[in-house]
């Protein structure tokens, strides 16, 4: 999810509208106990035939320049995103819906309603792609040793020459170990994909953030057909035992965050 604003809001008192997703129609009882990211409750916004759901915010801490300082808070960013997922994923438990990207503020529920009306089209078609369809992710780590071993060559020349030879076979063990994961994930990313409505590959998480002690070769998100669920996880599972090169962390389901249109393309949000 990429972070912005989705209108300037000059001022920095009084109330925002922070939108979370937007679905085709929602039970008001589902929202009932819902909190959004003030920890005031969510509430519906009807446009154009689709329902945005939504959170009132203080432009204190939720307006532009407020949010431009917050966004480089990673403890506040981390916060801010777990409540914006929660809402997301309460709603994606009942139907198809579109999550909003982070920070996403309006100024009040008319500007809502007419975001739901000009982006219509767009918001209408992406709602019928989701239905019936759950995001799921794969991500895929090196397994040291299960590569194949470069022996190390033989040779004279003394202590010297034989240091260098050791470090020689082992950055090829090291590159051919690469190599071999690189492979294997791709290979098992076209596989699920087969399987998949549509797919995408992201960019591996840095260590850091994965927790994981070896390298992420795979990090996957896959559309997936409600009724194809078990036969997916199923492949996922027949995949691993395949490829013991790699350790693999099936995740789901999701609400599709990797299956709604890019900033950089159509966006809903702009």
């Amino acid at each position: 999810m990429t972070s912005t604003t989705a209108e300037p809001v000059p001022v920095a008192t009084g109330t925002g509208v922070w939108l979370h997703a937007v679905t085709s129609t929602v039970d008001p009882a589902s929202l009932a106990g819902v909190a959004g990211l003030a920890g005031t409750p969510v509430r519906a916004v009807t446009g154009a035939g689709l329902v945005a759901v939504v959170g009132d915010v203080p432009l204190t801490e939720y307006g532009e320049e407020a949010l431009r300082r917050n966004l480089e808070d990673l403890g506040w960013l981390e916060r801010a995103a777990r409540a914006h997922h929660a809402v997301v994923d309460a709603l994606a438990r009942s139907g198809a819906v579109v999550p909003a990207r982070l920070a996403t503020v309006y100024r009040d529920d008319d500007r809502v309603a007419g975001v739901l009306a000009e982006r219509h089209a767009t918001l209408a078609g992406t709602l019928a792609r989701l239905t019936g369809r759950e995001e799921w992710g794969v991500k895929g780590y090196a397994v040291p040793g299960g590569t194949p071993r470069v022996e190390e060559p033989a040779g004279g020349g003394g202590v010297g020459a034989a240091y260098l030879r050791r470090r020689r076979a082992q950055l090829t063990a090291r590159e051919q170990g690469q190599r071999i994961a690189a492979d294997a994930a791709a290979a098992v990313h076209a596989a699920l994909g087969g399987h998949a409505v549509d797919a995408r590959r992201h960019a591996p998480q840095d260590r850091r953030l994965s927790g994981a002690p070896t390298a992420m070769v795979l990090n996957g998100a896959y559309l997936v057909e409600r009724a194809e669920v078990a036969a997916f996880s199923a492949l996922a599972a027949e995949l691993a035992d395949r490829h013991p090169e790699l350790r693999f962390e099936l995740t789901g389901p999701w609400p599709p965050y990797s299956f709604v249109a890019e900033p950089a393309a159509e966006s809903a949000w702009e």
